[in-house]
């Protein structure tokens, strides 16, 4: 009878054991890189002189090894949640059992039974659910851990990778958050608090309650004292002087940029096949200063012409004419809209897209100086106009640029074709899909600011064109250099466009900030070029230009697409634009471009200051893209006629006069610094000149590794004989 129930019992419990298997069994196949399952980064940013300018993803820091984390600290966390973890083989049967009967004395969850093995296979493989099968699942896969890892490593995975409240992950990024020094430097009563924050994190972290952080340290140290970790006479100095932690400083973060640079960071570590690292710092390509003095200018410019001319958002990119990213502004306020209209937004780009049907032109053997008819075109069904309705007549191709006309390109791309003018677009940066449609040539394709202005770096260049970027370098938290663009990985730059034909747009260009529709634009003391761009409707307005050091883009708008109040290029993004770009070359000593060379023209500058200090009616009419047929045209009268015609449309008298201001004497030629004059002599003479010529329009001064899990190499009674 004994051996036929034994039999019975043993045939019983393996088919048990078989259907707890088959329920049990996670969907986990224990191959690949396990240990970095799910993970996200962390990566911490700095400028190129390595000061940090702020953290995307998660906040950790694995690079401390498990012996230079203090005694103190471990201790701590094994008497909180697993005081017999070197004992137990992954599930600790007699701490279950105990918190079983706990549990039902107290008719509630008061005491956890998982082993720290098992918190380990909760973080890395499962999810924080309350069930039956989760607790199963955790000692079956606590089991695989402890076959497959060392105690030691095992707890180096708990102290890095738990989470311990206000965004951080293990102890070391723990310890820098609340306290404001590394782990290796805690003593007993902060180790104790970081240790009380295993089990509720977001409950116990210091900077949001601190009676409550300290009040779940003491109870800590109690366990501490229990487990024989520390003495009495330690306990009792420990309560007497409290942990606390320090006040969270409040930095004005570059978010916008951050942004960008975290998902190029993403983009590098992809296509470079670097895996296996999650804390990284990354070193970018930001101008802090020139960040902070657009975001500035944006904000500043908002608040004085939002409301009266109905807009709601603007945006800015700055780059260095190989793609460097240095300022990003996404629009007015981060923190109510984290949209970045700067590199996600897409609008259509108005005339600030010409420039490139022009050098499609250009390309097909056209000069700056052919003259074609500014007159009536149809292109199928399509009959653009230009924004007053007039026509110029014969004019010439450069002149058609500056004063934005439409009938030209149209003409243009009637000749050459819209493939050569799409593929030339291409060939110059521009990544964003483009209409095929006839009314593309006028803009009406959807681009991204920042695309639009990469177009345009290679104009600046000489015909180098250049993709944004914003990592520099990306490095282990414990220093190991994984990437740096430096070391000629990426694609060396070439020449796509002849530089005698970029030469000959940038004239053209340069004509637009001299004589056309970007004269707000005008810097003045260095060679640059840009163009205007207004699509219809008034929904958006562009201004996108270049020197010898910077391409910068500026778009006012409204999310919403609905219209601003007659808000062209010229009339308030190219002031924008002058204003950021006066910050950018600030120090740097102006040289020639590809068509505009830096000549004495540029050296001396005769300014009225009392033309610098308020918006003069500047065309700008000519330069929104008009698609449509019911404006009147007016194909007669003499051409200068015409032309004086179209420069009107600002021109009203203002509602109140002020008295007429006492004449002031002509000032002196103001002359900048030739290249080898000082850096700091530059700078100064700069500043007093902006100073004299914008002294009127706003303020232009500057403002303000992960280390390895450590290996089986030391025996676990050296360890423990270290620890305890």
């Amino acid at each position: 009878m004994f051996i036929d129930l034994l039999d019975d019992g043993v045939t019983f419990g393996v088919i048990a054991c078989f259907v707890v298997l088959a329920y049990a069994l996670p969907p986990f196949s224990g191959t690949g890189d396990v240990w970095n399952r799910g993970r996200e980064y962390a990566v911490t940013f700095t400028d190129a002189s390595g000061q940090i300018i702020g953290r995307r993803g998660i906040r950790q820091d694995d690079a401390i090894p498990l012996e230079d984390i203090p005694p103190v600290m471990i201790k701590a966390v094994l008497a909180t949640e697993d005081a017999r973890f070197f004992e137990h083989f992954g599930v600790d049967v007699i701490g279950t059992l105990r918190a079983i009967v706990q549990n039902a004395r107290a008719n509630d969850v008061v005491q956890g039974g998982s082993s720290l093995t098992q918190q380990v296979a909760k973080n890395l493989f499962l999810s924080p659910e309350r069930t039956i099968r989760r607790k199963v699942h955790e000692a079956f896969l606590s089991l695989w851990i402890e076959a497959r890892l060392s105690k030691e490593e095992i707890l180096k995975l708990y102290l890095d990778r738990s989470y311990l409240g206000g965004g951080n992950y293990g102890v070391e990024a723990a310890s820098q958050f609340y306290f404001g020094k590394s782990v290796r430097d805690i003593t007993l009563t902060e180790a104790a608090m970081l240790a009380g924050l295993f089990k509720a994190p977001t409950k116990y972290a210091p900077h949001r309650n601190l009676a409550i952080a300290q009040a779940r340290a003491n109870t800590v140290l109690y366990r501490m004292l229990d487990a024989g970790f520390i003495t009495q006479g330690e306990l009792l100095q420990a309560r007497r002087e409290p942990a606390t932690a320090i006040a969270q400083s409040v930095t004005d973060s570059p978010d916008w940029f951050l942004d960008w640079a975290y998902r190029d960071t993403l983009n590098v570590l992809d296509d470079r096949k670097i895996n296996g690292d999650f804390v990284l710092e990354v070193k970018t390509t930001i101008n802090l200063p020139l960040q902070t003095a657009a975001q500035r200018i944006i904000n500043e410019d908002m608040a004085v012409n939002g409301s009266p001319y109905n807009i709601s958002q603007a945006a800015a990119v700055t780059m260095a004419p190989d793609g460097a990213v240095e300022a990003i502004v996404g629009g007015k306020d981060y923190e109510i809209s984290q949209f970045n209209r700067a590199t996600d937004a897409m609008r259509q780009s108005g005339s600030s897209f010409k420039p490139f049907v022009y050098m499609a032109a250009l390309l097909d053997g056209y000069k700056p100086t052919d003259v074609l008819v500014d007159g009536p075109v149809t292109v199928g069904d399509w009959s653009p106009k230009n924004y007053s309705g007039k026509y110029a007549g014969r004019t010439t191709l450069s002149n058609a640029l500056a004063h934005s006309y439409n009938s030209i390109p149209v003409k243009l791309m009637v000749a050459i074709g819209r493939s050569a003018i799409i593929r030339t677009a291409h060939t110059a940066g521009i990544r964003g899909e483009l209409e095929t449609w006839a009314p593309m040539v006028l803009g009406t394709s959807a681009l991204s600011l920042m695309d639009l202005t990469t177009g345009y770096i290679a104009f600046a260049s000489g015909g180098i064109p250049a993709q944004p970027y914003a990592v520099l370098e990306i490095r282990r938290a414990n220093g190991d250099l994984l990437y740096s663009r430096a070391d000629g990985i990426v694609t060396p730059p070439h020449r796509v466009f002849p530089e005698e034909k970029v030469a000959e747009l940038n004239s053209m260009l340069s004509a637009v900030v001299k004589a056309g529709t970007g004269r707000r634009a005008d810097l003045g003391f260095a060679p640059q070029g840009g163009k205007t761009g207004t699509n219809q409707g008034y929904r958006d307005a562009w201004y996108v230009g270049f020197t010898g050091h910077h391409i910068t883009g500026v778009w006012y708008g409204n999310d919403d697409f609905s219209p601003m109040k007659e808000v062209t290029g010229g009339l308030l993004p190219a002031p924008t634009w002058k204003r950021i770009m006066l910050e950018a070359e600030r120090g740097l000593s102006p040289v020639s471009i590809a068509g505009i060379p830096y000549d004495s023209t540029y050296a001396v500058a005769e300014v009225d200051d009392s033309k610098a200090t308020a918006l003069q009616p500047i065309s700008d009419e000519a330069d929104q893209t008009v698609t449509g047929d019911t404006l009147p045209q007016n194909n007669g009268g003499d051409v200068n006629t015409v032309l004086n015609g179209m420069f009107d449309l600002f021109e009203d008298k203002p509602a109140v006069t002020a008295a007429k201001p006492e004449k002031k004497p002509k000032q002196e030629a103001l002359v900048l610094p030739k290249a080898n004059v000082t850096t700091d002599q530059t700078a100064t003479k700069k500043k007093n000149l902006f100073k004299q010529i914008f002294g009127g329009i706003g303020d232009v001064s500057q403002s303000p590794s992960q280390a390895e899990v450590p290996k089986k190499k030391k025996k676990k009674k050296n360890f423990l004989d270290r620890i305890f």
